[in-house]
């Protein structure tokens, strides 16, 4: 496996995070970057897609009970203007 030179602008608070992390660890600065970019490069180590919850309620099937009511009515309804009905 070869090894190729290159130059790339980083962040300075970045780069001394890096540096104070290399040193921690007892490894090169190159090490560190390298370990970074094989970790960001695998991709997710899960995946996780997020599933929306069912939360229905009901008889699937079932008529929609709200509809009768417009939207004024149940809008006057959500925010408890039903004296105005």
């Amino acid at each position: 496996m070869g090894t190729m030179k290159t130059t790339i602008d980083i962040q300075d608070e970045l780069l001394a995070r890096a540096k104070q992390y290399a040193r921690k660890s007892g490894c090169t600065l190159r090490a560190v970057v390298e370990e970074g970019l094989r970790e960001i490069l695998a991709g997710p180590k899960y995946q996780t897609q997020y599933r929306l919850p069912d939360l229905s309620t009901g008889n699937p099937g079932s008529s929609d009970p709200l509809e009768s009511y417009s939207w004024q009515d149940l809008r006057d309804i959500i925010y408890g203007d039903v004296e105005n009905r």
